[in-house]
């Protein structure tokens, strides 16, 4: 999932440079919502896998 977002992060750079800011914005808020995605399933995980061993 993280490498989504960076994939994607970096799509929105290479257009941002190249001048397709419609697709720059895009990307970046793909990436975004992958990034929080991932952050959340994380700490599910985080909180979840300490409560098993326990």
């Amino acid at each position: 999932m993280i490498g989504w977002a960076i994939l994607f992060f970096v799509i929105a750079i290479a257009a941002g440079i190249t001048g397709f800011f419609w697709l720059a914005s895009a990307a970046a808020a793909i990436a975004k919502v992958l990034f929080f995605v991932f952050l959340v399933l994380f700490i599910v995980s985080l909180v979840f896998g300490r409560r098993g061993r326990v």
